[in-house]
Formats: C-alpha cells, structure tokens, sequence
C-alpha cells in the first residue's frame, strides 16, 4: 500500500481563511444601563426604533435594568453604526461590537 501524504494549508492561507471568518462575525447593539432615562422611555424608544412589540421592548428594557446591558440588534458593522447613532439621538448609551 502506498501512502498518501496528507494536504496541509500553507499558514498563509490559513490567515486568509481565518479573515474571511472574522468579516463574516456579525455586529451587534448593545444598550447600556444608565441612571437617566425612565424605564418606559427605554421601552417606548425601543418599539419606536426596532418596530418590537410592547412585550419583546419590556423584556429588553428590563434586561439593561437588570443585566446592565441588552443587545438589541445585530447584522452589518455599517448597520450596527447606524443603530447606535439611532439610539443616541434618544439619549440612550449604545455601543456596537462584534458577536
């Protein structure tokens, strides 16, 4: 029997490939507790903007209440921006990252 030497990626394309799935990671939205907004104006802000339902809205408002966070959105870094500059125009404290 013969033996069959096993195909190994050079490191370059192992790089390349590693890359390609770090860019394919999606962003998120991520709301931050602070001691200013009311908790229903969190929640009106979040139906409004997000088209969530009054219960999903709660649900997530109560998690950055609690949790001291929430993400409320993910998809595209330019998308994810776009959110955050969204929810700073409410006055509420957004960063994005990456999932």
């Amino acid at each position: 029997m013969e033996s069959v030497p096993l195909a190994t990626a050079a490191p370059e394309e192992v790089l390349e490939s590693d890359e390609v799935a770090e860019r394919d990671r999606p962003w998120v939205t991520i709301v931050w507790n602070d001691p200013v907004n009311l908790m229903s104006y969190v929640t009106y802000v979040f139906q409004k903007l997000f088209g969530f339902s009054r219960e999903k809205a709660k649900a997530l408002m109560l998690d950055v209440h609690r949790k001291g966070r929430a993400t409320v959105s993910s998809g595209t870094r330019e998308e994810m921006e776009r959110d955050a500059t969204r929810l700073h125009a409410y006055g509420l404290w957004a960063t994005i990252a990456q999932d």
